[in-house]
């Protein structure tokens, strides 16, 4: 008997990390990525002051937009930005960091406006499809704009290899 392709038989709901950090739109970008990089994060969900989800901010966000000495934006593509994070940087890498980063920008001034959403019954199929074609890392479970959860690629390779 064939088995089942999880892919095709688990749901969002059944793997999604919930409890998720969220932002709010209005921190300066310099407590951002203090925040990231103590938490040891690589990107969180934005929510306004009534707590609703309008976008999406991640160290590669931050680094965008600070051109920092971490990295010559003119010479780096996009999969520097998205392996950023599996690399530790060094305490000096990370104080030049934060002294790069403008303290009057703010989150909801470099956040991703686009949230890439599924529902909690969503099949991974779907969420995997999802993040291929938005060339996205992440996607956030909602129901009726409520956030529930998050599922990264890595939540997907654990499903596909256990």
């Amino acid at each position: 008997m064939a088995q089942d392709n999880p892919l095709q038989t688990v749901t969002a709901e059944q793997i999604m990390t919930s409890g998720v950090i969220t932002v709010p739109c209005d921190w300066s970008v310099e407590r951002l990525a203090r925040f990231l990089t103590d938490k040891s994060i690589s990107g969180a969900p934005v929510v306004d002051q009534s707590g609703r989800l309008i976008g999406v901010v991640t160290l590669s966000d931050i680094v965008r937009h600070a051109g920092s000495g971490l990295a010559d934006i003119q010479t780096r593509d996009d999969h520097f930005y998205r392996t950023m994070t599996d690399t530790d940087l060094s305490d000096e890498d990370l104080r030049s960091f934060h002294e790069s980063v403008d303290q009057a920008v703010l989150v909801d001034d470099i956040m991703t406006p686009m949230v890439f959403e599924v529902s909690p019954k969503t099949p991974l199929i779907n969420v995997a499809e999802a993040m291929v074609k938005g060339r996205i890392h992440r996607v956030l479970v909602t129901e009726h704009r409520q956030l529930k959860g998050i599922i990264s690629a890595l939540d997907l390779l654990k499903v596909m290899t256990d």
